[in-house]
């Protein structure tokens, strides 16, 4: 694979937003990182999920209340990714690395790897968003199919109705066939990440084997096989729904760009520009939307600046979207979860159909 460059030799609309921004800090005294805001959202997600885990398993109620319950760990899981373990991944959850160390690795008792996630999402998809065979996010198997470049396959005429089951699966597939696929081929999609050290090799391990214990060896023990098994399922469904379904909308949809590098692997852009017509926000003014998603739905300002804390994303939207509009940049934002949705599904759409032979 052709290393792929960008143009940032001068890098204009990035110089100028960067002073910006950093003058913004400057101005109001405040730290880049998290607050109190920050680490009471990271106890309400943390607490909800240990209490409802202890609810279902040692304390099991009626089957119906159970599954509800399952739902709502589940969802409590995704908040955890979106709130705790993405700015910790991040680094700036804290202005102390090992918090955020700590932070990152609430993955790995979620099922997942802080060490691939970080090799995943900061090194491959924050640099490459979009381009095929190097953003991992929009290589989902065979069964969806997300570029132009990508081989189409009959069933996925109908990927704009099954995408629903198909995302659902996603964490069960991350957690048992994703990460051991990127740990034994040391590659993430075709760029190889650094070789872990010992102590990342044991943790991969440990907490595998951890997160056997605990999702399935003691509620198999308290509640038995088929309630364990339904109990899962449900909670992996959920959690992978809903993480899914808001990555997609971030990078997924009709109004954003999927660019190809030149045959020397260039894109024309500079980088943050490039990120700019890959992304797009959505219901940036619902405050329990932020709340949840961890200002994910201010993804725009994310790929700018992942390493300022989410807290701090409705602040400097204001200063992005006016720089974008001194450049002439289009800035993609929809105005409710609804409507991203409907653009994302508009676009599997588009994507379901062969492309037209050209004569």
């Amino acid at each position: 694979m052709t290393r792929i460059q960008f143009n940032n030799r001068q890098a204009p609309f990035y110089t100028a937003l960067k002073t910006r921004v950093d003058a913004y800090f400057e101005q109001e005294n405040i730290a880049k990182t998290g607050n109190f805001k920050l680490y009471s959202k990271a106890a309400f997600f943390l607490t909800s999920a240990i209490a409802l885990y202890i609810t279902l398993v040692f304390f099991t109620p009626a089957t119906p209340i159970a599954l509800v319950l399952c739902g709502l760990f589940g969802i409590s899981m995704a908040g955890i990714g979106f709130n705790v373990m993405h700015d910790g991944a991040h680094g700036s959850f804290s202005s102390k690395k090992w918090i955020n160390e700590i932070m990152a690795h609430t993955l790995n008792a979620l099922g997942g790897s802080a060490f691939l996630w970080k090799a995943k999402h900061n090194g491959v998809h924050h640099t490459f968003t979009n381009i095929h065979e190097m953003d991992d996010d929009i290589d989902i198997s065979i069964w969806m199919r997300v570029h132009r470049a990508q081989k189409h396959y009959w069933f996925h005429r109908f990927q704009s109705t099954y995408w629903v089951l198909l995302y659902g699966f996603t964490y069960i597939l991350w957690v048992f066939v994703l990460d051991y696929g990127k740990y034994f081929s040391g590659k993430i999609a075709s760029t190889k990440f650094q070789k872990m050290p010992v102590g990342e090799h044991i943790g991969f391990w440990f907490t595998k084997v951890m997160y056997l214990t605990v999702f399935f060896a003691i509620p198999i023990w308290q509640v038995g096989l088929v309630p364990t098994l339904i109990g899962y399922f449900v909670t992996a469904f959920i959690c992978g729904l809903v993480i899914a379904v808001v990555f997609q909308l971030a990078h997924v949809v009709s109004d954003v760009t999927f660019p190809e590098p030149d045959e020397k692997g260039k894109i024309a852009t500079e980088w943050a520009v490039h990120q700019v017509a890959t992304t797009a926000n959505f219901s940036t003014a619902s405050k329990p939307v932020s709340f949840f998603m961890g200002g994910l739905n201010f993804q725009v300002e994310h790929h700018l600046f992942p390493k300022i804390s989410h807290i701090h994303y409705p602040a400097i939207n204001k200063i992005i979207r006016e720089t974008c509009d001194e450049f002439n940049i289009k800035y993609v934002e929809y105005q409710s979860v609804w409507e991203a949705l409907k653009s994302h599904v508009r676009y599997l759409d588009q994507m379901s159909k062969p492309d037209p032979v050209v004569a």
